[in-house]
């Protein structure tokens, strides 16, 4: 019953280390309900690119810990001991490996002409949810501090329409 609790726990610290999505739909909750600064731009250019995946003693913890347990299953003795401290180092490589890929992402790197002249470029994580962005696209983004999103503009005319007057 240990070794299923030990497993189940390491299981669950290996998903922890799953980041948060880094597309431009994604939100953390200290972002939300803040000021975004807002810029017009057009794509030049797209490339993909990988997002490498995290790195953190999560996954070498979990990994370890299941290999420890594997290999204290093994023989009896100084034996038992052995490849318990063996199966701990490559359960820790392993579970260090798994996380980071586990947790790569594929994404884009967008190079974009704003309107002011500038050319700049934003890497963000691809995803099915969001609408495709091409080259020559009209697109917004949106930064708040050092984060920047990209997002498609759907209708650029919103851009130059005079604002609806109050009555």
């Amino acid at each position: 019953m240990r070794l299923v609790i030990i497993a189940i726990t390491s299981l669950a610290a290996l998903c922890a280390c799953v980041p948060s999505s880094q597309t431009g739909r994604d939100y953390s909750r200290s972002e939300a309900r803040k000021v975004q600064r807002v810029e017009i731009g057009t794509v030049l250019d797209i490339q993909l690119v990988n997002i490498e995946g995290t790195k953190t003693v999560a996954g070498t913890a979990a990994g370890g810990a299941l290999g420890g347990v594997a290999g204290s299953a093994v023989g009896g003795g100084k034996g038992k001991d052995i490849a318990t401290v063996v199966g701990a180092i490559v359960g820790a490589a392993a579970g260090a490996a798994a996380e980071e890929k586990l947790t790569q992402q594929q994404g884009s790197e967008y190079t974009i002409r704003l309107e002011n002249g500038n050319v700049i470029s934003v890497v963000q994580a691809n995803s099915e949810e969001e609408a495709v962005i091409r080259i020559g696209d009209t697109v917004k983004l949106l930064s708040q501090g050092n984060t920047y999103r990209v997002n498609l503009l759907p209708d650029p005319s919103v851009i130059n329409q005079a604002p609806a007057e109050t009555q």
